[in-house]
């Protein structure tokens, strides 16, 4: 797991809880904001965005890595998670498929709450077993 300094953390944590208050959740109230650090050290933030049509809403975790991606990044070594909760709050289960894509396993995903406190979890605790882009090559070569 990378070790992320301080700072890095601080502004990890900042950038997720802005992305949260600009959640657009009319239908769950919901907030969730996460924050994607790449390997060069360009911030991603992103929201959950939902939709009148449900299927159609976005996660937080999934908006930021889609921004991260459309602009060329494909390495990251720190992810941030952010809700109104008490309680820490982990990404759904399409995000954490959709995350393992761009892993690696021992990727530091902070869950923060309402009142800044985190848990440390990487991505392979949330996600062990991942089906990753080795196991869909070997499925499409047969």
């Amino acid at each position: 797991m990378t070790n992320l300094t301080q700072e890095q953390k601080d502004k990890l944590f900042d950038y997720a809880l802005e992305a949260r208050d600009r959640a657009y959740c009319p239908y769950s109230k919901f907030r969730v904001g996460a924050a994607l650090l790449a390997e060069d050290g360009t911030f991603f933030k992103g929201c959950n965005i939902e939709n009148a049509s449900y299927g159609g809403a976005i996660c937080a975790e999934r908006t930021a890595y889609c921004k991260a991606i459309s602009e060329g990044y494909y390495k990251f070594i720190g992810l941030a998670v952010a809700t109104d909760q008490d309680d820490f709050v982990s990404p759904c289960g399409i995000c954490r498929q959709f995350i393992s894509e761009f892993g690696p396993a021992s990727l530091p995903v902070y869950l923060v709450n309402k009142s800044r406190e985190y848990k440390l979890i990487t991505l392979g605790e949330l996600l062990p077993l991942s089906f990753a882009l080795e196991q869909g090559q070997k499925f499409l070569m047969k």
